[in-house]
């Protein structure tokens, strides 16, 4: 049997420090400029409303293939001059009620993001994933807890336009080797 050791390894390599490239920045011709410019406004496109549609997987790392849908609302606020932001999830559906907020800070000296989220339904934060954006689309790994096992989790931003986003979450349960998608949420903005 091999060992998940190196897997682990790698994948907890992709959270080191790395530079942090908005959506609107992704395009920058120059590596200098890429490699010195502040992240601090990644999120910027995100400030308003959005209508989510929200699909999650029911046992994630079970083998289920059960998908819940809701739908419903997410706002994003900045804080601190953008450094900082907290999202208000909203949504419903056949198999109930998710309301939740996300904190998102912004850690200069790494140029990176540390997205923190909490259910409502216990209080209680998840350990953060950290990241980026590079090329239009946000990166961002960490480690949590499921029924007892210590997995990593992916959370990936991506397709992001002034009017829309799609959110993806994957966990791993095998150092990274494999991942399997549990949360895909598109989002479209409300008009103010």
């Amino acid at each position: 049997m091999q060992s998940p050791i190196p897997a682990l390894v790698a994948a907890l390599c992709l959270m080191l420090p790395m530079p942090a490239l908005s959506a609107s920045q992704a395009q920058a011709d120059s590596p200098a400029a890429a490699a010195t410019r502040d992240g601090a406004h990644d999120f910027d496109w995100e400030i308003g409303t959005w209508k989510t549609r929200l699909r999650r997987l029911a046992k994630p790392l079970s083998g289920s293939h059960e998908w819940l849908e809701y739908e419903g609302t997410s706002v994003v606020r900045a804080a601190l001059d953008g450094r900082a932001n907290l999202v208000e999830l909203e949504v419903e559906g056949a198999a109930g009620r998710i309301e939740g907020v996300s904190l998102r800070l912004y850690a200069p000296q790494a140029q990176q993001w540390s997205l923190n989220f909490a259910n409502i339904r216990n209080g209680l934060l998840t350990q953060p994933v950290l990241g980026g954006f590079r090329d239009g689309i946000g990166e961002f790994y960490g480690q949590d807890e499921l029924d007892g096992r210590t997995i990593l989790v992916r959370f990936v931003i991506s397709e992001v336009t002034a009017n829309s986003a799609r959110f993806e979450q994957a966990y791993s349960n095998d150092g990274g080797r494999t991942w399997e998608t549990n949360w895909i949420a598109t989002d479209t903005r409300i008009a103010p």
